[in-house]
């Protein structure tokens, strides 16, 4: 079967179709790119009026100073304990949905509703469930003798951010998830299930491999999501506390950029994150590459 090839009938046509996407690239990301790359390098006074070259020096100091690394450290927990937890539950969702016949649709709209919540709105929304004073869950553990108090302990926080980022991130997981598990082919298991296989081996041997290629996807999405949109939630939740207890790296940029006004850190701190989203785009787009070769 030959593809039908498009012809236009100007010569211009194309690069103007082109165009508003190009711009809008150009403006928003290139050029900001740019400009942080250039201030990375710079030592820059409160008020951008006087700066210095400096050249590596910024990250250097990032480095050495401890309150990056312990930055870095809780973005690694943050985004490993959303991650799983939100997979995790979409999973199981998606597993629980795909086998409802009547109500399927009627669910599968529910569970996607908090997706369309701003994340700010998610942060202010499991703050007052998780508020000491007025929350209903630290109501409930006080009365098996859990004193919850995130505004001391960092445990009880990051506890709290993670909840929010991964409520705020199952329900577009659900909708990978049951869109892969509907395109599994149920002969597959009814074969094992006639075989004698129980629902748990069917998972494990057939569903969850063919999975593979959507929970890597997100994986990396997930990864990515944790690391760098979940701004408004730490900030709605913790603002980085108690004492840095959840100041991941992202909230740490907006932190030593727009509040300590150290122009140069939170510039070198910005490229050091696109330098880790664009490894992350890189090593999914290696995997659909080799999966569709394949």
């Amino acid at each position: 079967m030959q593809t039908k090839r498009m012809t236009y009938p100007g010569r211009f046509l194309p690069y103007a179709l082109l165009a508003p996407q190009v711009i809008v690239t150009l403006i928003f990301f290139i050029w900001p790119a740019g400009q942080a790359l250039y201030q990375s390098l710079l030592r820059e006074d409160a008020f951008g009026l006087r700066s210095t070259f400096v050249g590596l020096e910024n990250f250097a100091r990032l480095f050495r100073d401890g309150s990056y690394v312990n930055s870095l450290s809780v973005t690694v927990v943050f985004a490993v304990g959303t991650t799983l937890l939100s997979m995790t539950v979409a999973l199981l969702l998606a597993s629980t949905v795909n086998r409802m016949i009547r109500s399927r649709s009627t669910y599968t709209t529910l569970l996607v509703w908090p997706y369309a919540i701003a994340p700010a709105l998610a942060g202010v929304l499991w703050w007052f469930i998780f508020n000491p004073s007025i929350g209903i869950v630290p109501y409930m553990l006080e009365m098996v003798g859990y004193q919850w108090n995130h505004r001391n302990s960092g445990s009880d926080a990051t506890l709290l951010v993670i909840f929010a980022a991964a409520w705020k991130q199952i329900s577009y997981n659900f909708l990978f998830f049951l869109a892969g598990l509907q395109s599994i082919p149920q002969s597959l298991i009814e074969a094992a299930s006639i075989d004698g296989a129980s629902p748990i081996k069917r998972f494990w041997t057939i569903i969850f491999p063919l999975l593979t290629p959507t929970t890597f996807f997100l994986l990396v999405v997930n990864v990515v999501y944790a690391m760098f949109d979940t701004f408004a939630i730490i900030h709605a939740t913790t603002a980085g506390g108690p004492a840095q207890a959840t100041n991941i790296l992202v909230y740490k940029v907006y932190a030593d950029g727009f509040v300590g006004l150290n122009l140069g850190s939170s510039a070198a701190q910005s490229v050091i994150l696109m330098v880790i989203v664009v490894a992350l785009t890189m090593i999914q787009f290696r995997f659909i590459e080799r999966r569709v070769n394949y």
